[in-house]
């Protein structure tokens, strides 16, 4: 029988659900720790990885870059001008519309973030089987 989601929640549930939280925590924390240990607050690698990883039509720009870090506009020109200041980013006039600044990495961004990346996605290897039983368990009779 598929339930719904009117339907009373179960102590599986509950605990399906707190799991994945606390799985989601220990791989931040596993996230943030990997980061400073190559000499970058968190909010910076994540960035970085933003940065790298935008794939859309237009190049990266800080209004971009705020709504994929989901914080305000002006808290992603203060990261992008501590991530210029570091050497880790380049950032460039539009030349179609002055307001917009679109986003590079640096040399120096992409040696560090290729570190980072192998090590998450090793850390993510071991993690994805019991992330997936999560899902499997939150999806369960839905």
């Amino acid at each position: 029988m598929v339930r719904s989601l009117e339907d009373e929640l179960t102590d599986a549930d509950y605990e399906a659900l707190s799991n994945l939280r606390y799985t989601l925590r220990c791989f931040i924390d596993f996230s943030a720790t990997a980061a400073q240990q190559e000499g970058l607050p968190a909010q910076q690698h994540q960035a970085l990885l933003a940065i790298r990883g935008h794939r859309g039509i237009e190049a990266m720009t800080i209004g971009a870059l705020a709504e994929r870090l989901l914080i305000a506009p002006h808290s992603s020109t203060e990261l992008v001008g501590r991530l210029v200041a570091a050497g880790y980013v380049s950032r460039t006039s539009d030349l179609t519309d002055k307001r917009k600044q679109t986003l590079a990495l640096t040399e120096k961004a992409d040696v560090v973030l290729k570190r980072l990346t192998k090590t998450h996605i090793a850390d993510f290897k071991e993690l994805a089987p019991r992330l997936i039983n999560i899902l499997r368990d939150l999806q369960r009779d839905l």
